[in-house]
């Protein structure tokens, strides 16, 4: 798609449409269904970032230049810069372009960049990073549900872990392991712990989705959970704590022995 001239400027609305339709064209380009030509095409940028085709200081190639290599408009390249940009990602100044920002000021804590560092070469270190934060949480997170924790929100916690061990697929399990993990952290009665939980979400489903697939005994996970599960509706707080401890040494083995 060419720019338009200035005087035969598109509507917003009319211009979105084009857009939509337009598609990245590129068979290995990470094209997400039902998403925006901008969305589909900075998740192909950010992906390629994280995992390092970009490195950081790499100053990005120009709007014309990502225009041709994904057949979209420069006002497509000119969303996705800004979405990357808003993530951190990126930065951007007048007659030097866009660069890659060190790693330390990308947001990690985004969906989209979580995503894309779960899938980078550097797996095994997002694996470990994810893995040191639930120490760091999940314990008194876990002792805190076990004393405040309702009757609503025990039944989920104990609604998840029963569909843990009915679970018919890989994908089921994993989803059913996020869900208990997370209404762990709704439970705690936390406010800071709600939304961050909602923001690692994706962080947990790759973390789940591996150590899952790699762990030899499902039973033995499964009882590991049930005994969270038990401490929490016993409303005994030490005891959950140290059963997430077990289940988290567990979790730490699987990751090194792999």
């Amino acid at each position: 798609m060419r720019d338009a001239k200035p005087n035969k400027e598109k509507s917003p609305d009319k211009a979105a449409a084009v857009e939509r339709s337009t598609g990245v064209r590129r068979p290995d380009a990470a094209r997400i269904p039902g998403a925006s030509v901008h969305t589909s095409l900075a998740s192909e940028i950010g992906l390629r970032i994280v995992r390092g085709d970009y490195p950081p200081g790499t100053i990005l190639p120009n709007e014309a230049k990502w225009s041709e290599t994904f057949s979209v408009s420069r006002s497509a390249v000119r969303e996705a810069i800004k979405m990357l940009m808003a993530k951190s990602l990126l930065a951007s100044r007048p007659k030097i372009g866009s660069w890659v920002e060190p790693k330390e000021r990308w947001n990690l804590l985004d969906r989209d960049v979580l995503a894309w560092y779960a899938t980078s070469p550097d797996r095994e270190v997002f694996l470990k990073t994810v893995q040191e934060f639930r120490h760091i949480i999940e314990p008194e997170a876990t002792a805190f549900a076990a004393m405040r924790r309702t009757d609503e929100q025990m039944a989920e916690i104990s609604q998840a872990c029963r569909e843990m061990g009915e679970a018919a697929s890989l994908q089921e399990r994993t989803r059913a392991d996020t869900r208990f993990h997370l209404a762990i952290l709704r439970a705690s009665g936390n406010d800071l712990l709600v939304p961050l939980g909602v923001l690692i979400e994706s962080a947990f489903d790759h973390l789940f989705t591996f150590t899952t697939r790699e762990v030899d005994d499902l039973n033995h996970v499964q009882k590991l959970h049930e005994a969270i599960e038990k401490n929490i509706r016993l409303q005994r707080p030490d005891a959950a704590r140290a059963a997430v401890r077990k289940l988290l040494a567990n979790t730490d083995h699987v990751i090194k022995s792999r």
